[in-house]
């Protein structure tokens, strides 16, 4: 079953944990953009808000960590909360190791991509991933459009998987909504992570519902 990771950098953080409470019977996993300004020309919050969104939900947590140093920051979200740390190859010049220290932290281990950096970047780190994400948008705003070779790049990367008998899932981060969800998830995505379609909707649950209902 694909499942759907709202992304809380559409909502209202003005009542975030509200927010979270109204999809949460409907969400599979929620998506926390992690964003330092550097790597990523957005700011958005630390390991302090995930913890305190710990203590309003169960939903598992994707860290996905915009960064351009997240092997200082792996200890502290990892003890914030967080169920998967997911980095970008882009920021981590010893991915092998950053992926084995994220397992020493029992965690699961993501790998995050954006979109001109091409799979050939991780063949031989696969096996290290509980999940790959591919960002389907350039990284750093919500709202953006979806680029559509990311299709392609889907597509490949479900056949790297079913060659190399690896398990890992298939994220897709950017411009996902209730027109396109489908798509995505019959070139090979297992997990969709939408934001704007979600928190921008005026019934995020029922956003959710119909995007699962276009799924099956």
């Amino acid at each position: 079953m694909v499942k759907i990771a709202p992304s809380i950098l559409s909502a209202d953080f003005a009542c975030l944990a509200e927010q979270i409470a109204k999809v949460e019977k409907e969400a599979d996993i929620l998506h926390l953009d992690v964003m330092d300004g550097h790597f990523v020309p957005n700011l958005t919050f630390g390991p302090i808000l995930v913890e305190a969104l710990r203590r309003r939900t169960t939903l598992p947590f994707d860290a996905h960590l915009m960064m351009s140093d997240p092997d200082r920051y792996l200890i502290p979200f990892a003890k914030a909360g967080a169920d998967y740390l997911t980095v970008h190859a882009e920021a981590c010049p010893h991915l092998h190791r950053t992926l084995q220290s994220i397992r020493e932290q029992g965690k699961r281990a993501g790998i995050a991509l954006n979109p001109s950096t091409p799979l050939s970047a991780i063949e031989w780190v696969m096996g290290e991933a509980d999940l790959i994400l591919l960002m389907s948008v350039n990284p750093g705003w919500g709202g953006q459009t979806f680029i559509p070779f990311t299709l392609t790049k889907i597509r490949e990367l479900a056949k790297m998987r079913r060659q190399g008998s690896l398990s890992f899932e298939i994220a897709v981060d950017g411009g996902i909504h209730l027109d396109n969800c489908k798509e995505a998830a019959e070139a090979g995505a297992t997990i969709l992570v939408a934001g704007s379609a979600v928190f921008g909707s005026s019934d995020p649950p029922d956003a959710i519902r119909q995007m699962k209902t276009r799924l099956r």
